[in-house]
Formats: structure tokens, sequence, C-alpha cells
């Protein structure tokens, strides 16, 4: 199938025009900063300040990237309209969040307000927002009631969680829909001029991830210190995806809704193909292979809080509806994150650069 999601096609989009990128400063946010100044949108950012400074922003020099850099907090609900009012955005693209299970887990009050109530904020700016938008909302492939029988899941499957960060999410996924209808309606598009979709993808691994409670990461700081690499769930299944996979898969989305502004005000599934996964196990493996030198052990860690062992996708219908085809399988997507981070040549930018236009035909 030829590729849809090329360079050509999305500077067609995003050339010239302004996206707010909400979350800019966190590994997600950064990459996908470094793709639209790539393809020649004005870009700003709304964001907390990076918590390391290893974090991607800061080793990408982020603050040169943006036209602006609005530093602040999304539950902060009169900033963030104040700050996306002024730009008259043609894209919004939502990523801040509370995005670590753990973390979930230890701030679990903080983990909702953020999630959802920012979620309901940044679609509350969007709807007092004169100009027309387009609206792409991030949410994670954990949204989904999961009884773990092994049953990929499509869109309209019963939202829920077990843990605060994925039930934050659902939560999320229902205030999206809500605005949607109520306010953002696509038969109302002539009055309203907001089409507005949600994006589900999750465990995306790539250069420049250096958070806690993540494999790669823990994999990258355990060969740095010549320690051995602890599996905490060895035997757990994910859809291991390149971050370039989902984050071109919101353009994709994003220049299709301003194409159409009606036929895409849905929420679509954004993961590898459902015989393309690894456990744990497996992708560390790959990744000290890549890498070149490491090594890793299992364990079996008391009073660990839950977490899904499966989580099985189905995007047909953004492969459908959007032409949308995952380009990386797993073991392609492991080998080009290990060489991100064994390169010592070059500079994350410059890294980050290379593999963009490599996944995007240029």
């Amino acid at each position: 199938m030829e590729k849809v999601v090329t360079a050509d096609y999305l500077r067609t989009a995003f050339q010239g025009k302004r996206v707010f990128l909400t979350g800019h400063t966190g590994f997600k946010g950064a990459w996908m900063l470094q793709i639209l100044t790539w393809l020649g949108a004005e870009v700003k950012g709304y964001s907390l300040a990076p918590e390391k400074e290893t974090d991607l922003y800061n080793l990408i020099d982020g603050d040169k990237l943006c036209s602006q850099s609005a530093i602040a907090d999304i539950c902060d609900q009169q900033t963030l309209t104040e700050e996306l009012i002024s730009f008259e955005p043609h894209f919004v693209f939502h990523f801040a969040a509370q995005a670590l299970v753990r973390r979930g887990y230890e701030k679990p009050a903080y983990t909702f307000l953020v999630n959802a109530q920012g979620t309901a904020h940044v679609l509350q700016a969007i709807r007092t927002l004169v100009p027309a938008c387009v609206g792409v909302m991030i949410t994670t492939d954990k949204v989904y009631d999961n009884p773990e029988r092994g049953l990929p899941f499509k869109e309209d499957d019963k939202l829920g969680g077990y843990d605060p960060y994925s039930a934050s999410k659902a939560a999320a996924e229902i205030v999206i829909d809500s605005y949607r209808r109520s306010f953002f309606n696509p038969k109302d598009y002539s009055n309203h001029e907001k089409a507005i979709a949600a994006a589900r993808a999750g465990n995306v691994i790539g250069g420049g991830d250096y958070s806690d409670d993540r494999i790669v990461p823990d994999i990258v700081r355990s060969i740095a210190f010549g320690e051995t690499v602890g599996l905490r769930n060895p035997h757990s299944i994910r859809p291991w995806q390149h971050v370039l996979e989902p984050l071109g898969g919101y353009l994709l989305l994003a220049a299709k809704m301003a194409e159409n502004h009606t036929k895409h005000s849905t929420a679509y599934n954004l993961g590898p193909n459902p015989d393309d996964m690894l456990t744990v196990e497996d992708l560390t493996k790959l990744f000290i292979e890549s890498y070149g030198h490491g090594s890793y052990r299992s364990f079996a860690e008391e009073g660990a809080p839950h977490e899904a062992k499966l989580l099985l996708l189905d995007s047909t219908r953004a492969k459908e509806d959007l032409g949308w085809e995952p380009s990386l399988d797993a073991k392609t997507a492991i080998k080009w994150t290990a060489e991100w981070y064994a390169d010592s040549s070059h500079s994350a930018h410059e890294k980050c650069l290379a593999q963009i236009k490599t996944y995007f035909g240029e």
C-alpha cells in the first residue's frame, strides 16, 4: 500500500499554519514540536516546565523551535484560554497529561484533575475561539475496560480503567465526547466551525525518553550505570510502537479533518497490527542486542500496583477512514530507539530529525 503519511502531504496541510500544542515539553510533545517546525508550522507550546535537565525538550533546545512557549498549568483555565485565544490557532493538539500509571496511584486526585478536567479546559478554550479550528485530543490505549481476554479493542468498546491513570483517561474521553456532541456537533459545523477528534495510542518508544517507570528509560539508565536491567513484568504483552507512528497518525487525522470538517470527528485507535506484539522481555533482549551491550534479570516485585498484562488495539477505523497504516514493526521500532541512544556523535535534535526525515520520506 502506498504510504499516506508523507512529508509532502503533511507540509501542504501544516506549512504556514498556527498550531497550539499542549504538553510540548513532554516526550511525545517534544517529538511533535520537531515534526511541526520541520513541516513549516508556527507552533505555540503550552505546558509545565520540563521536570529534568535530561528531558528531550531541553536536549533539543525546544524554546528555539517554538514561535511562542507558555510555561503554565493546564489546570489554570483562565491562563490557558487567554494563551490559546490570543494565538488564534488553525490546529490544536492536546498532549498535556499526567501520563504515568504509577504516579497515578501516588497522586490519584491530581491525575483526574489534570487528565479529565484539564481536557475540559482545552475544549472550553476552543469553544470560545472565534476562527475555525481542528482539535485532536490525545488520550491512550488504556481507556478501555480491560478484562485481558486477548481481543483487540475497537473504538466503541466499553471505556473503563482499573488504575487512576487509565480511569482518568477514560473520563477524558467522556468529556471529549460530551463537548463534541453538545458544542461541536458535526451536524452544526457551519455555526461553530470546530472539528474535534480523539486519538488513542500508547506504549510508544523512541529516543530521548528519560521518564521514570518506563521500560526503555529504565534499560538505558541501567546500561549507563553498568547495572543489570530489572524486569518487573517480563511476560506482559504490549503493542510497542515507535513514537513517530502515532504522531504521524495524529497529523494525518488533523489534515483529513481540515479537508472534511465533519467526517472524522470521532475517536481513532492508532496501534500496531495485532500480530506484531512482543513481551517486555522480548523488547529488552532486542534493545540490548541493537544497543551493543547490557544484561537483564526478572524479579517479582511484592506489593506492586496492578498493571494490565495484555492490551491490544484494533485500528481498522483509522485504516479505512484515514488510510493510515503502521510503517515500522516492533522490532524496527526497538532498533531505531536503541540506535538513537547509542549514537553519541550527533545532537538529540539531529538524531530526531534524521529519523523524522526517514520516516516521512524526505
